[in-house]
């Protein structure tokens, strides 16, 4: 969207030009800020700036507002490198500290607590430079509205810009109001959802034509889109998995399990340690940017136990092994909570920061500690020019399936997994005793925590690993426990032993998600009553009445500049979609009809979208894919449910939902279905059920794909 407005050809003609005759005056003092008194790593790390930061809150709105002030909105995230450089640059040297407090209320804001916030800004900077990311920075005037704003900018660019705005807003700031008006209209419209007049009709032409553009962009070789940088975007391959599954497309599979391997193979797989990086900079997923986020992690856990199910490749399931040993080791707390995520910069052996410094490897290292299996290491690991990546250092990178790696190198499957286990245990002996760690981001987020779980529940779905479901079910209880109000709502962090902000529909979703799929695995009907409760608490508190969707805040959040509605998967989906799926999920366990109209209402007004950015729609893509194929309801009732269950999750079957009990119970889909004595399996498509059968073998034969 592009917004044709006069004056924004006059805010963004802000030339950025140098400042010269500056002399170096980064931070020499202790200096502390009201940041000093907030839990966020992130803005905890700038607390000690020469510059006046104060967090987002009412009172610092209001002292804007008192002050008549323009506010400056530097946003951003604890594992952000160039938030990092810009820090160091800008945030740190006491004159631009002194320009920034004499002109501005400066707010820092952690992206992650306040996704809220960053929406608001983002989208606004998008509109005016046709780009975004972190850090983010904006310049609003008193009310909040925003009138200018950017990203990374170096010291003499960024004094230069902010010089100029306080300018306009000295001399003649009816132009910046004049702007924020104009902007705001835009802000309205980009996330403006129109209800669809057309009855909802899903059908598979629709998503055929979306995935044939997509495919278009598709990297068969090297997998992912054929561009970079690279985001794993797991949603995408769990969507197409599921389409190329139910649809016998033996091109589309292959396309999937292109894009697994190659990314397990890869760099931005931790080979020593376990984790996945937040994306690659190369087309062959080689050297990442070396932060780890727990929303990754979770998502591709997800995604690897499912693509084992239908596959079998043994790489996922090393891959899924390995990630939650990560996860467990580096990201779990001691009551089951889940951190955030571990920076992309660690100290060096000569005291500097540098992204990547705690992974990388000299090929000296590597031989001393590989020793004698130095040759065969560097095959595996591609010690080579294939491997190398700057200033004669490596990052250790795959090419090929053990399968095929042990018949030219004439070895034992065994012997190499015994010798793998080694290297790995040796080099990340040396990794967490010889270099310095980065930093750790211990805020836990609801949202991200239900990712997690999901991914363990996903885990212990198939793999049967019992490790798995403890893991799962203690974080559950400790949101429970934690993050669970005595209203009914969530709250959206906790750190430190104190749970604060009211959480948003991300956080929602997420774990409304995470609970549906612990009953399924559990047969506890507490999570499937929890995930009820909060849901109606959504539609109490978020729903737009007109759409039909939901708003990313509640109606008890404090106004912003603008009500976003977040519909867009992205890296993780869009809350929106996950909120249509659960939503259609309950639907069949609860005979709801205000959640199936819900649902059908969501997906109908976002059908449209799908043909134009197939990759922004796949989680509303797998929505409809519960439309156009028979999707399944699977009731296992008796004594013998527990084991009937573990069977059926032995099957890739993305078109269903299963729920089971070995007594008799009232909740709506089990009603009526108890036998004495007798272990029971309905198949049953939109209530309609053929006659129950007792072998998975037999239920098998009534499901289609």
């Amino acid at each position: 969207m592009k917004l044709h407005i006069p004056v924004l050809a006059f805010i963004t003609a802000i030339l950025i030009t140098s400042c010269e005759g500056k002399t170096d005056t980064t931070m020499q003092h202790d200096y502390t800020n009201d940041l000093i008194k907030e839990t966020s790593p992130y803005l905890l790390q700038h607390a000690h700036n020469p510059v006046d930061w104060k967090a987002w809150n009412d009172e610092t709105l209001a002292q804007a507002k008192k002050e008549n002030k323009l506010i400056l909105v530097s946003i951003g995230y604890s594992s952000c490198h160039w938030c990092h450089v810009m820090e160091h640059e800008s945030f740190e040297d006491t004159l631009v500290a002194q320009f920034m407090n004499e002109n501005f209320i400066n707010i820092k804001v952690d992206r992650e607590e306040r996704p809220d916030v960053d929406n608001v800004y983002m989208n606004a900077v998008q509109l005016m430079t046709g780009r975004g990311g972190w850090p983010l920075n904006a310049v609003a005037l008193p009310d909040g509205r925003p009138v200018w704003g950017g990203t990374y900018f170096p010291k003499e660019d960024w004094l230069n810009a902010l010089g100029q705005v306080a300018d306009i807003y000295t001399s003649d700031p009816n132009k910046l109001v004049e702007y924020a008006d104009k902007l705001g209209t835009g802000l309205a419209q980009m996330d403006l959802v129109t209800p669809n007049p057309n009855k909802p009709s899903f059908v598979i032409d629709t998503l055929q034509t979306s995935i044939e553009k997509w495919s278009r962009q598709w990297d068969t070789r090297q997998g992912g889109l054929n561009r970079a940088p690279k985001f794993m975007m797991p949603n995408n391959y769990e969507f197409l998995l599921r389409y190329a599954h139910q649809n016998n497309d033996d091109e589309i599979l292959e396309y999937v399990n292109t894009t697994l391997e190659q990314i397990a193979f890869g760099g931005v797989n931790d080979q020593v340690g376990g984790g996945f990086a937040r994306y690659s900079v190369d087309t062959k997923w080689h050297i990442p940017h070396f932060e780890k986020m727990l929303y990754d992690n979770a998502q591709l856990v997800s995604l690897y136990s499912n693509a084992y199910l239908k596959t079998k490749n043994p790489l996922y399931k090393e891959t899924v092994y390995e990630t939650l040993e990560f996860i467990k080791r580096e990201m779990t707390t001691a009551q089951g909570g889940f951190y955030s995520a571990l920076d992309a910069d660690s100290l060096t052996p000569d005291g500097e920061l540098e992204e990547g410094a705690y992974y990388v490897w000299t090929e000296e290292e590597l031989k001393n500690l590989v020793g004698d299996d130095f040759e065969l290491f560097s095959a595996y690991y591609n010690i080579n020019d294939y491997g190398k990546w700057e200033n004669d250092l490596y990052v250790l990178i795959r090419q090929d399936l053990d399968t095929n790696f042990i018949k030219e190198h004439e070895i034992s499957l065994e012997e190499l997994t015994t010798k793998k286990s080694k290297w790995r245990e040796d080099l990340l002996r040396f990794r967490e005793s010889k270099k310095e760690k980065p930093r750790l981001d211990d805020k836990i987020l609801t949202s991200w925590n239900g990712l997690m779980t999901k991914g363990y529940v996903d885990a212990y779905r198939v793999f049967d690993e019992k490790e798995f479901l403890d893991a799962a079910l203690k974080n559950a209880n400790f949101v429970v426990g934690n993050l669970l109000r005595k209203d009914g709502g969530l709250n959206r962090t906790y750190k430190d032993g104190k749970s604060t902000i009211n959480a948003y529909l991300e956080d929602y979703a997420a774990t409304i998600d995470a609970f549906i799929a612990l009953f399924e695995v559990t047969m506890d009907e507490q999570w499937l009553e929890k995930a009820k409760s909060l849901t109606d608490y959504t539609f109490t508190h978020f729903q737009n009445a007109e759409n039909k969707l939901f708003f990313f805040t509640s109606n008890e959040d404090p106004t912003l500049s603008s009500r976003n509605t977040e519909f867009y998967d992205n890296v993780i989906p869009s809350s929106n979609s996950i909120m249509a799926k659960n939503i259609f999920t309950l639907s069949h366990y609860y005979l709801d009809k205000t959640y199936t109209d819900t649902a059908a209402a969501m997906l109908n007004n976002m059908q449209p979208n799908f043909t134009q950015s197939p990759t922004s729609f796949s989680n509303w893509m797998d929505l409809m894919l519960n439309y156009t194929k028979p999707y399944y309801e699977l009731v296992v009732v008796g004594p013998d449910a527990q084991n009937i269950l573990a069977e059926l999750e032995q099957e890739y079957l993305p078109n269903k939902l299963i729920a089971a009990t070995t007594t008799a119970s009232k909740q709506e889909i089990f009603e009526g279905r108890y036998l004495e004595g007798e272990t029971l399996i309905y198949v049953c498509v939109n209530n309609a059920c053929k006659l129950p059968v007792k072998t998975v073998k037999e239920a098998l034969k009534l499901i289609e794909l």
